[in-house]
């Protein structure tokens, strides 16, 4: 049921005494751990906050890439696992922080630094992960990129050499043949 579509009870709602709207808010509040947390965030954190989340998250990013990096027995199965993790760990930072500057850095530095190019053999077991990792990478990047260009200029600037770098990469790897069917570009 869509609050939207019974006016009838949204008005009673609004009629309901203060304290009792409350309590339902709070309750409400209550079962939504992102919301929570949001909440938390913007009523009780401030920059200095911010920029804790954002450099443990930064710091969580460069142990899992200097794991995967240090690691000669680590495949591309485990890197594609591992960057859909750290992906969904800077989606909840932005859905807690609503900071579209730190959600665009954590996520050109994951992409420029996470490895991506393995040199399992055609018949291997693991040369369908390769595939996968680099349709992930690839499309990565061009969401990435969509939201790049929704940015203020300045930030573009900021984040252009960083994102040229990871162009770079995929062109130089196996992802370009999966970055040259979703048309994208060589260079920003």
């Amino acid at each position: 049921m869509l609050l939207s579509e019974h006016k009838d009870l949204k008005l009673e709602i609004k009629s309901l005494p203060e304290k009792e709207k409350d309590k339902l808010l709070l309750r409400l509040i209550a079962k939504d751990k992102v919301l929570t947390e949001h909440l938390h965030f913007k009523l009780l954190e401030d920059e200095h906050d911010l920029v804790e989340r954002y450099e443990k998250l930064l710091a969580t990013i460069d142990e899992t890439v200097n794991e995967l990096s240090s690691n000669k027995r680590l495949t591309s199965k485990d890197t594609i696992l591992k960057m859909r993790k750290l992906n969904g760990s800077i989606t909840h930072h932005f859905k807690v922080t609503k900071d579209v500057t730190t959600e665009m850095e954590l996520r050109v530095h994951l992409l420029k630094h996470i490895p991506i190019d393995f040199n399992d053999g055609v018949f291997s077991p693991l040369h369908k992960f390769n595939e996968k990792l680099s349709v992930y990478f690839v499309k990565s990047t061009v969401s990435v990129l969509s939201k790049y260009s929704k940015l203020h200029e300045d930030l573009q600037f900021d984040l252009r050499d960083s994102l040229n770098v990871v162009l770079a990469k995929i062109y130089q790897n196996k992802t370009s043949m999966v970055a040259e069917e979703l048309g994208l570009p060589k260079e920003l």
